[in-house]
């Protein structure tokens, strides 16, 4: 089902302050003015002694969120790590693009598993169904797409949205249920099958799975949708969770196939709850809904072949936590919702949060332990990403504080003055460290492209204020080295050895695209960048006051190309290596 939506205008940035028990005097940039503390009804907790899931990101995927073989493009793509994708079936005729044979090397290159939608094949809304051809549909179907073809596929979903969708002038729809059931497994007999689909109507629930029951065909994997407001999630699981226990029927995972309403889509405040409560009660994947356009990751993308929106990157946030799930539990549904993380190395706790109403809040972290801070001192970082409304293209987020703080008692308050439509991220890692857990040892280095090979220097090996940093094969020359020169908070200077002049952005911009300069080291924050492993020795070099990325223009590699600050897509020419001289 397509629907228009309509963006949100664009929030301001909100100003953001840290303050823990017994506070060091911090050395990082904060907000000018700390938010008030908030009362409890306000209060995000955070326990990061009690891990309950391994992290897996179950709430990345989409429904049709691929397009093509190349949209979008897999570094956008693989940024969001997605989980799972819903396709129509081969030769589908629901829409015009996301085909899951078409598609079928772009989702496993991007480690995600998919969902064949039978009933895509036919057109129209409702589908023009005819049981005269069903049959057909569905074993033609198998013989393309089966786990041999389509290693990474996940389940077969019959229908969709049955509510709204099937004739009953064709039958009951536990009839077709029971036939289509039972081809499916008289062909393949492993494939797990999900339904019954149903959109956020689940009132026919308990009629569905008494008759799954009864003729042996209850679906392997539950599936439903939540197209109205994440506030419905835990009464709906609790709801189909009774009828399974009064039926007898061994609990099954849930996969809610689409999520978020059209004026959610996009928006970064309105999604965090959706990943908060997938995570919360166990959902085994869940999908951003297809209200717009096809090939965007679910409205991720201002448009097919687009940028970027504001709610992108609270997804890659998403992705970039590892280890395990930890319990967070929100004061009650109208508060700031939020979901963490805990590496397996114990070094790095990971919150996104948003939601709520606008003002100030907290997040309260409990079960700090001494391996996160050693000596009682932890080092937090607060970013947000600001909505920019769904068609519009969003820069990325930006660190907003940064500095290392006392924990009292296993425990840190953290007053955060928030607006609704934005998402935040608060990253605690050792005391010392950078926000990534990265350092990078003092030195004089060349530092290298991993996408050209050549090395960072200055054109014509200038001394001048202004003079444009490139790339070019390593000769040798002075211009080729750089000092990098520890400024506290894991942030550094990078200091060309030739010009005593330091990296960094030309105006100050915070804009993508924006030209990398040297520059006389006036104190600004475009001349202190941050170091991200990527491991295999590789770094990203992120510029704190614009929290984008060092790379090269339209990652050539040719001589001379310049070097420019970027969001951060996953693409080599935002790789680095430093070699110590």
């Amino acid at each position: 089902m397509i629907s228009t939506s309509r963006g949100r205008p664009a929030a301001s940035r909100t100003a953001l302050a840290v303050l823990g028990a017994g506070a060091l005097a911090c050395t990082g940039v904060l907000a000018a003015s700390p938010a008030q503390a908030a009362d409890a009804s306000h209060t995000l907790t955070v326990h990061a002694d009690q891990p309950f899931r391994s992290v897996t990101h179950v709430a990345s995927g989409s429904l049709y969120g691929l397009a093509d073989a190349t949209d979008p493009t897999n570094a956008l793509a693989s940024a969001i790590k997605p989980s799972e994708f819903v396709l129509k079936p081969s030769g589908g005729t629901q829409q015009g693009t996301g085909d899951i044979l078409v598609t079928a090397a772009k989702s496993k290159a991007l480690g995600a598993k998919v969902v064949d939608r039978l009933s895509d094949y036919y057109p129209g809304w409702p589908y023009q169904f005819s049981w005269s051809t069903w049959d057909d549909v569905v074993r033609n179907e198998l013989a393309k797409v089966n786990t041999k073809t389509v290693p990474n596929l996940a389940a077969y979903a019959p229908w969709n949205e049955a509510d709204n969708t099937w004739n009953s002038a064709n039958g009951s729809f536990e009839d077709f249920w029971t036939h289509t059931y039972n081809l499916i497994r008289s062909i393949d007999k492993t494939t797990p099958i999900q339904g019954p689909s149903f959109s956020d109507n689940i009132s026919d629930m308990e009629n569905f799975l008494t008759h799954a029951k009864a003729t042996n065909t209850v679906p392997d994997i539950l599936a439903w949708h939540e197209l109205e407001s994440d506030t419905k999630i835990q009464g709906d699981i609790e709801k189909v969770q009774a009828i399974e226990s009064k039926l007898g029927i061994s609990p099954r995972p849930i996969d809610i196939e689409e999520y978020a309403s059209p004026s959610e889509v996009g928006i970064p405040g309105d999604l965090v709850g959706y990943i908060a409560k997938f995570e919360r009660y166990g959902i085994r994947n869940a999908e951003l809904a297809f209200w717009n356009q096809s090939g965007t990751l679910g409205d991720l993308l201002t448009s097919r072949g687009g940028s970027p929106n504001g709610a992108y990157w609270l997804y890659t946030w998403y992705a970039q936590q590892s280890g395990n799930v930890v319990t967070t539990t929100p004061y009650s549904s109208s508060s700031i919702d939020g979901e963490a993380s805990l590496s397996s190395d114990g070094k790095e706790l990971s919150v996104i949060f948003g939601g709520g109403s606008s003002g100030s809040s907290a997040v309260q972290i409990n079960g700090i332990s001494s391996t996160l801070a050693p000596g009682g001192k932890v080092h937090v970082k607060l970013e947000q990403t600001v909505n920019t409304g769904r068609t519009s293209a969003s820069s990325g987020p930006s660190t907003v504080s940064e500095g290392d703080y006392s924990v009292s008692g296993g425990s840190l308050n953290i007053p955060v003055s928030t607006n609704n439509l934005n998402a935040y991220r608060v990253v605690l890692t050792p005391a010392g460290s950078s926000s990534d857990g990265s350092t990078i040892n003092a030195g004089t280095y060349t530092i290298k492209n991993v996408n050209s090979g050549l090395v960072l220097g200055v054109q014509n090996m200038s001394t001048s204020w202004g003079a444009s940093v490139i790339q070019w094969s390593d000769s040798g020359t002075s211009d080729h080295l750089w000092k990098v020169v520890a400024a506290g908070n894991g942030q550094y200077k990078i200091q060309n050895v030739n010009s005593g002049l330091v990296l960094g952005v030309q105006n100050a911009s915070t804009s993508a695209g924006a030209a990398i300069v040297q520059w006389g080291d006036s104190g600004t924050s475009d001349h202190l960048w941050t170091f991200v492993s990527a491991g295999n020795g590789q770094y990203k070099i992120r510029n704190v006051n614009s929290g984008l990325v060092l790379g090269i223009t339209n990652a050539s590699t040719s001589t001379g190309a310049t070097a420019l600050q970027w969001n951060d897509s996953g693409t080599s020419d935002h790789l680095w290596t430093l070699t110590s001289h």
